[in-house]
């Protein structure tokens, strides 16, 4: 959790543009800005980082439903930046920020705390999520960010899966041609399906290079990977076929092909009729139910939202706001559990702090026989009396936990009926009886 005690703020349309310095103090700066400047939000964070910042809010100018910010595509030289950027950053509602500049300019203290851990739901102990994802690796720096970021995540995303913790769904996004444009060259490059499905082209030049219905097919390939897979109870072969097909088959090297993929797909021990079976006739002038259920899952359920750029990543129904790399959406996905059920990946040292270790959390601890009530959770440590052998002993968790099984025996001695007593009656009805 970060804590903030000043707030400072600049209205002025050029600020975030280009002017790289910020108002400072010997106190923590976080910074409003508005989004009256006509530039990227990157861009704003990270003029507002080179200016001091220790993080930044970015405030509507106008009252709508957030979206999802994205880094410019075509702009090379954000690459620059973009992965430069490690203070927090967000972008707010213009409601929000009008009350946070109202409450400074009467002179109040602002505390803001930014804890992310809350902005995914955490219903259960178990985490949905997908990732909205592409097989082109040859669209410059968001390629490498995502591919980069699968081969980094998948040793994680792979004990989740096979631990029962977590289900996760691979999507990928794709477009349609108008119906008046079907026969035009353009189409027939990008498209499969007379036009249903259809992907840039990767090198944005329609003469020479691989078109853009070569990435369609082969994200429908990955897809049906991930079917197929899923069927055997072995979803998580996808990550291992997209990272080695990534590796094997790239563009650079005129390898990103069937020939080439259908290798990797029996690497696995994957059958590959069942995965054309899957992918079905991209020449056919019909549907293909797989990628039809794609565009259909692009469309926002309950608060996720539209799905409009890539990458996407969804957790537990909620859009990912973060930056793509292991860490921070490792603990994005921890933060979907509900408290005391998180897998052990979500407890290790550089993914949260253990507040046992700091006076036991203030619960409950027996030195003698090294029993604690502190447990320790991703979002903090709760206090519950232990389960020691079989045995569950009762209390607050911060003052007092008794193992009333002993109690009970006590009381056995001492009384002679008790042996009469629990002839008749289980342990919960005995304790029940004496309590």
């Amino acid at each position: 959790m970060l804590h903030f005690l000043h707030v400072s703020y600049n209205t002025f349309s050029h600020f975030c543009c280009w002017c790289s310095l910020l108002w400072k103090s010997n106190v923590t700066v976080f910074n409003i800005i508005h989004t009256y400047a006509d530039c990227y939000f990157s861009l704003k964070i990270w003029n507002a980082q080179n200016g001091g910042a220790s993080a930044v809010l970015v405030a509507d100018n106008t009252d709508e439903p957030l979206i999802t910010m994205d880094s410019p595509q075509e702009d090379v030289s954000s690459s620059k930046y973009i992965e430069n950027i490690t203070i927090p950053s967000a972008l707010i509602e213009k409601n929000f920020g009008d009350k946070l500049k109202k409450a400074f300019n009467v002179g109040e203290l602002v505390i803001v705390n930014l804890d992310w851990r809350e902005a995914v739901p955490h219903p259960d102990d178990r985490v949905e999520y997908e990732l909205w994802t592409n097989s082109n690796d040859e669209c410059g720096h968001k390629c490498d960010t995502l591919m980069g970021f699968v081969k980094n995540f998948k040793g994680a995303a792979q004990i989740l899966e096979q631990g029962g913790y977590a289900q996760f769904t691979p999507h990928y996004i794709t477009w349609y041609c108008p119906q008046a444009f079907t026969i035009s060259k353009q189409c027939k490059s990008q498209c499969i399906n007379y036009g249903r499905y259809c992907a840039p082209d990767p090198e944005q030049d329609f003469s020479q290079g691989y078109e853009g219905k070569d990435v369609v097919i082969e994200n429908l390939r990955q897809l049906c990977v991930y079917k197929v897979a899923k069927e055997s109870k072995r979803p998580w072969i996808w990550w291992d076929y997209v990272t080695d097909f990534q590796i094997r088959c790239p563009m650079k090297q005129k390898k990103y092909n069937k020939e080439c993929a259908d290798t990797v797909i029996k690497s696995l021990g994957l059958e590959i009729k069942n995965i054309e079976k899957c992918m079905g006739d991209p020449n056919a002038d019909s549907d293909n139910p797989v990628l039809k259920d794609e565009q259909d899952a692009q469309v926002g359920k309950g608060n996720r939202g539209d799905v409009t750029i890539l990458p996407t990543l969804v957790i537990n129904n909620r859009q990912y706001r973060g930056k793509l790399e292991k860490g921070a959406v490792l603990k994005a996905v921890c933060a979907g559990f509900e408290e005391t059920t998180e897998p052990a990946v979500c407890l290790s040292n550089d993914i949260e702090t253990n507040e046992c270790l700091d006076h036991n959390g203030g619960c409950w601890e027996d030195k003698v026989s090294n029993i604690t009530a502190c447990k320790d959770t991703f979002r903090g440590r709760v206090c519950e009396c232990p389960l020691v052998d079989s045995v569950q002993f009762k209390g607050d968790g911060y003052n007092t936990c008794e193992d009333l099984q002993k109690f009970v025996g006590y009381i056995c001695v001492a009384i002679a009926s008790c042996k009469s007593f629990i002839g008749h009656h289980n342990l919960s009805e005995l304790i029940d009886g004496l309590l």
